[in-house]
């Protein structure tokens, strides 16, 4: 009784049953080899280079073929890449170059060198004013137009292939710029303009020089183009808030002539002592902005500035299309999350209420006001404007009205087909700000990150040179650029004056052409003036060995009241290949903004000089800026040979 239940079984019985059991063992090892995840993928690195130069390429797109998964370089033409197995095929590919692609082996570091594609570089299609080249670099997002019927819609860590889209009419705007003359100092002895650290302009011809097209002449700013990059100018040792350099040398395109190099540094102050910000982003969702290299990539650049927010920081969102709203009220700079969550769910549609947009942005700025703080509204938009106060005047008092309380304004540009950069540039000029031209990510980047705080950070406001020239030992001299920030000579000691503003780290580059007294020869520029009536021309002058008097007058932040600066710059003229790095690369980018705008004042200018002169002032260039600046210049070269 103690066994009952149990029975003896037949051998066969145990047989079948130990099978079973291996059925079962082998069946559960076979899922559980399915269910075990592939091996690790294989990490690739590298870096492209250009295979004219052996410089490194940044912005190259790197696919893995058959997948929409890719990187793109780095501003040293580097790159990372995991890819799932050896054997797989990586394209890598670059406006004006030739495609490549590379099979995966068991090399872990694979360099590639890309050849010039002219004819990439020149393959546009004109309808009337409208012009669109066939592929359009955008940053982290690229645009490849395909053949009909062969077009596929994917999107994977910034790559996004779309069906081409109509040619719109191109109704971008630029203000019209009148090139600086020679001017005599016995006549106009003073040459007096505001400073200008905006590189909107730069950033704006690059993207048409990669589109294979001449930027329009007004869209070329020189100035603009010499301040994008930054020089190894000292740091102010004293109480004022930034320094003053000066170099004097002869002009590279005309012997005859001297070229005068003027420095600003403004202090850099670290980022743990910069004052707390209110910042209020404005942004424009309006239809115009309705496509990946306007809204899509406005999301990009702010994701990266809210994470370099702090905890005393606080950021509001109002945006504007059809009509104004809050999308996030003030919030805390270390609640990263909630901005950029009202960041993602931002979309484009309907008209565009600029002028309501602003005003609620300023209402908010004011209402959260930081006194000693930074307290700063960021519009980025297209600059389309065309609802409520749209007009230039109308904003501009808005913004003159709102500057003089303490709330400034920094204005970040994008797209392009309907871009308005005259309306944001007149924006920023008037609101005690900047303004900065968003074509690519890294562009974002360099605006919103490397140069964070030179960007939102104002250390000295109304910034103006007055520069007195000795007739003496100048015939005459010309500014180059800053056309649009010329002051009346009056104005230089008027504190109720604008002028321009300098920020945490920025430098500021003035370039002054000479034509000194003692030339071998007088100088084709200069425009004859009758002789005056009532004055001697032959008046005394009063001796003096200087060149010039160079003036400046600057304001605090906060302040009222400007402040004076003195310095004397003597005839002595530094031979050319002696000169730092800081002078012949300023001279390089004026050269091809010269050549850009076909200047009269040009010279002897070529696209072959400006590249000699770059290439022997690149000097340390970590970031990679001024190897792209020389690749601009061939570009240059290559659209004008073809």
């Amino acid at each position: 009784t103690l066994f009952y239940g149990i029975k003896d079984e037949p051998a066969s019985y145990y047989k079948k049953k130990n099978n079973m059991k291996q059925l079962i063992s082998i069946i559960l090892l076979t899922l559980l080899v399915a269910g075990t995840p592939p091996p690790t993928s294989i990490k690739i690195t590298g870096t492209v280079y250009s295979d004219d130069d052996k410089q490194g390429l940044p912005g190259v797109n790197i696919l893995i073929k058959g997948t929409t998964t890719g990187v793109v370089t780095d501003f040293e033409g580097s790159y990372t890449i995991e890819v799932p197995r050896e054997g797989v095929t990586l394209i890598f590919s670059s406006i004006g170059f030739v495609t490549k692609k590379v099979t995966v082996s068991n090399k872990k570091v694979i360099d590639v060198f890309l050849q010039s594609d002219v004819m990439e570089l020149s393959e546009v299609v004109v309808t009337g004013t409208a012009a669109e080249v066939r592929r359009e670099m955008t940053g982290s997002v690229t645009h490849r137009t395909r053949k009909k019927g062969k077009n596929k819609s994917v999107y994977s860590q910034g790559y996004h292939d779309y069906e081409h889209q109509p040619i719109q009419h191109n109704t971008e705007a630029y203000a019209a710029i009148n090139e600086n003359i020679f001017l005599e100092p016995r006549k106009q002895p003073l040459s007096t303009f505001s400073i200008d650290v905006d590189a909107a302009s730069y950033s704006n011809m690059r993207r048409f020089l990669e589109q294979g097209q001449a930027p329009p002449i007004d869209a070329v700013r020189i100035e603009e183009m010499i301040n994008y990059f930054n020089y190894d100018y000292q740091q102010p040792s004293n109480e004022n808030p930034f320094s003053v350099h000066t170099e004097l040398s002869s002009a590279p395109w005309n012997d005859d002539h001297y070229l005068l190099h003027i420095g600003l540094q403004g202090k850099k102050i670290p980022m743990d002592n910069l004052p707390a910000s209110n910042l209020v982003f404005l942004i424009d969702v309006s239809g115009s902005m309705d496509s990946p290299n306007k809204l899509g990539l406005l999301k990009s650049a702010f994701k990266l500035l809210t994470n370099q927010l702090r905890s005393q920081d606080k950021v509001s969102i109002v945006v504007y299309a059809g009509a104004a709203g809050v999308v996030l009220p003030p919030t805390n700079g270390h609640r990263q999350q909630a901005i950029l969550g009202a960041l993602q769910k931002l979309q484009a549609g309907g008209s565009t209420a600029g002028g309501a947009g602003i005003k609620l942005a300023y209402k908010i700025a004011q209402e959260q006001f930081i006194d000693g703080g930074n307290n700063r509204v960021i519009l980025a938009t297209d600059g389309d404007f065309n609802i409520g106060a749209s007009s230039d005047g109308e904003m501009q008092r808005l913004i003159e009205k709102e500057r003089n309380q303490g709330v400034f304004l920094t204005v970040l540009g994008f797209g392009m087909g309907n871009y308005k950069d005259s309306k944001m540039e007149i924006l920023a000029n008037k609101g005690n700000g900047n303004y900065a031209y968003i074509d690519t990510i890294l562009e974002a980047k360099k605006v919103l990150v490397n140069e964070f705080g030179g960007t939102l950070f104002t250390i000295a406001k109304d910034v103006k040179l007055q520069i007195e020239f000795n007739p003496a030992e100048v015939k005459g001299y010309r500014l180059i650029g800053y056309e649009n920030r010329l002051l009346q000579d009056e104005d230089f000691n008027d504190d109720k004056k604008d002028a321009g503003e300098l920020g945490s780290g920025h430098t500021v580059t003035a370039l002054y052409e000479i034509i000194p007294q003692n030339g071998k020869r007088g100088s084709k520029y200069l425009k004859s003036i009758d002789d005056l009536k009532y004055q001697d021309k032959n008046t005394a002058i009063r001796e003096s060995s200087d060149l010039l008097t160079l003036k400046l007058r600057y304001k605090q932040p906060v302040g009222t009241r400007s402040q004076l600066i003195e310095h004397v710059v003597s005839p002595e003229v530094t031979s050319l290949d002696q000169t730092s790095n800081n002078f012949r690369w300023s001279a390089a980018v004026a050269g091809f903004g010269m050549l850009l705008r076909d200047s009269e004042f040009k010279g002897k200018t070529t696209y072959q000089k400006v590249e000699q002169w770059a290439q022997s002032a690149r000097g340390e260039d970590y970031e990679g800026y001024r190897a792209e600046f020389i690749r601009l210049v061939r570009t240059g070269e290559l659209l004008v040979k073809n």
